[in-house]
């Protein structure tokens, strides 16, 4: 039999590195079919257009890992005519033990939103592991590490003072579950703004304190969920934080009701912000700001303690125009929430003026035509 029919066997290893070849190969294939990654760039800053500029709105930029949504997301509130916005900077997330920061996600958040013209509300919150107790919730914070937030808010503030013009020290302290489900009382909260508050201001002298951001709530002395914020907020007066904040963060829904439907101590509705303000007033404190940092209605089909969409457009606009012509002392009334980075599949959602897919809803249309854009 002729030569030609007779080839050497393959050894097992080259076999083995014959396949590797080809693996390689066909992931340099695919790889190269990939599309490349979508190049942002700030370009020159924007002005923001409104005839409504008290409006803002409450992004949720924290958990928005890639930087052309950030981007598309602000980009989509300047048009709309919203001229602040107020996210979320989780000191989990950017505080190391050995006293590191890792500073690169806020810095392309807050780049992106100067760049828009947009003037950012920071909240802080959520404590590390390695500054609470094992086994404890991300909101459990304790006077043992107050000295260590302190040290998170004042290093933010120094970096980001000339764009962040106002910083939240945590979030709706008068709830348990944001308390890290403990007994919440208004003296503990105090103590932590005698101790931030020097510090902060010591580090960028400019940058204004919000304190509050209460939860609205009817929760009565000895519950287990939270406390009613008009008796948190009185008690927090009588524990001493006048001379500790520069204005007061406060949230504000409609539930069911209209805007302009009065106010009552067993009511939550858009107008207890007056019951808010007249205890402000109570404790001679009437020159200081209130920042309303969350409100709006939800238009769930199915949610209880929701509205029917055209109503919630109405209410929002009715209520813009209330908070203008009725209180003065309201700087920022930022709409709960923008945009998602995922659906929640549940009532959350319907909060929402934009979809995550980028699709304006009817009340952002409506909204970008009442600011004049």
């Amino acid at each position: 039999m002729p030569k030609s029919y007779f080839r050497p066997m393959m050894s097992l290893a080259q076999a083995r590195v014959g396949y590797g070849l080809r693996l390689l190969a066909l992931a340099l294939v695919l790889a190269s079919m990939q599309p490349s990654p979508i190049l942002i760039v700030p370009g020159p800053t924007q002005v923001v257009k409104t005839n409504h500029p008290i409006l803002g709105v409450h992004t949720r930029l924290t958990d928005e890992v890639e930087p052309w949504k950030i981007q598309r997301t602000l980009k989509l509130v300047r048009e709309m005519g919203a001229g602040s916005i107020v996210e979320f900077f989780p000191w989990a997330y950017y505080h190391g033990e050995d006293g590191g920061f890792a500073w690169d996600h806020p810095d392309l958040v807050i780049d992106l939103a100067a760049s828009q013209g947009l003037n950012v509300i920071a909240r802080l919150g959520l404590t590390p592991n390695w500054a609470r107790p094992k086994d404890t919730p991300l909101n459990y914070l304790d006077n043992d590490s107050y000295d260590d937030f302190a040290i998170f808010a004042s290093e933010f503030a120094r970096r980001y003072g000339e764009t962040v013009t106002h910083i939240i020290i945590w979030n709706e302290p008068n709830l348990s579950y944001e308390w890290g489900y403990r007994p919440v009382t208004a003296k503990d909260y105090v103590d932590l703004l005698k101790v931030v508050y020097p510090a902060l201001k010591a580090a960028s002298p400019e940058t204004k304190v919000l304190a509050g951001a209460l939860a609205p709530t009817l929760e009565p002395p000895g519950s287990q969920w939270g406390f009613s914020d008009l008796t948190y907020l009185d008690e927090m007066y009588r524990a001493g934080a006048k001379d500790y904040f520069d204005g007061l963060a406060v949230h504000a829904y409609g539930l069911t009701f209209p805007p302009e439907s009065e106010p009552g101590e067993d009511l939550l509705n858009f107008r207890r912000v007056e019951l808010i303000r007249q205890i402000m007033m109570d404790h001679d404190d009437a020159d200081t700001p209130v920042m309303i940092t969350e409100t709006g209605w939800n238009d769930h089909p199915r949610w209880t303690l929701a509205v029917k969409p055209a109503q919630r457009i109405q209410y929002t606009l009715d209520a813009i125009k209330y908070a203008e012509d009725h209180w003065p002392y309201v700087e920022t009334l930022a709409i709960w929430a923008f945009r998602y980075p995922a659906p929640t599949m549940s009532y959350p959602d319907y909060f929402t003026l934009v979809t995550p897919e980028f699709v304006p809803k009817p009340i952002y249309q409506e909204l970008q035509k009442f600011t004049g854009n």
